[in-house]
């Protein structure tokens, strides 16, 4: 009598062991995949974003994608190397963020090119596909395959500048127009400062003038606030 109830115990047990695993796999099976591409790891902001739980997926990144930044960190261009390494670290933080899964893939078959993998594994697996490139995510959208912009995510979250109000930036580089300067906000988004191009590597008071939205994100129009305070009449 004994061994017929031990029998039925394990019976009940195994059965319910089952039944969980069942669950869990469906739970975990059910998140979507979102497949990182280069761009978004030399970027670096997926990490803060990673890390504050808001994603609601298994980040899946390439070997091919760790492939394309390791032949950047080995590359020549002095810039494109420290931002290369500084991608590869951030692989390194979001496999020991706790709040989402970070899976690393090998992905010896298909395509040769790296965009094509991942539109290739997004199609297949039903996934989404995180990038910064405008040309990507191009191509992603005619083939029906979701994709994920982190400079959208950041324009929906900033605080929107208005004319008239004032920031100090630095002048990186001349404009395309004669004399502009440009600059960029906190949040990454281009400033193109009038009459700013004799300013290249200085900080600058500079008033908002207008904005002009691009297929590429925002761009922001301004002037040096002391060229505003002179064409303010007197008094």
């Amino acid at each position: 009598m004994e061994i017929l109830i031990l029998i039925i115990s394990l019976l009940i047990l195994s059965e319910t062991t089952v039944l969980l695993f069942r669950k869990v796999r469906s739970v975990s099976g059910g998140k979507r995949k979102i497949y990182v591409d280069t761009s978004v790891l030399i970027d670096g902001r997926i990490l803060n974003i990673a890390r504050s739980g808001f994603i609601d997926g298994d980040l899946i990144i390439l070997r091919s994608v760790l492939l394309e930044l390791q032949l950047l960190a080995d590359g020549k261009d002095s810039e494109k190397r420290s931002r290369a390494r500084a991608g590869l670290e951030v692989v390194a933080e979001l496999e020991r963020v706790i709040e989402v899964n970070t899976e690393i893939i090998d992905d010896i078959d298909g395509p040769k090119k790296v965009d094509e993998k991942l539109l290739k594994y997004a199609k297949e697996n039903k996934g989404t596909v995180l990038t910064l490139d405008f040309n990507l995510i191009k191509v992603a959208t005619a083939e029906k395959i979701p994709t994920l912009n982190i400079n959208d995510l950041a324009l929906a979250v900033r605080k929107d500048f208005l004319p008239g109000e004032r920031m100090k930036i630095k002048i990186l580089e001349k404009g395309s127009g004669r004399g502009q300067g440009i600059g960029h906000a906190p949040d990454g988004t281009m400033i193109v400062v009038d009459k700013a191009s004799h300013k290249i590597g200085q900080e600058v008071m500079i008033e908002f003038v207008r904005f002009y939205e691009t297929p590429a994100g925002k761009m922001i129009f301004a002037r040096i606030a002391e060229q505003a305070k002179r064409k303010t009449p007197s008094r």
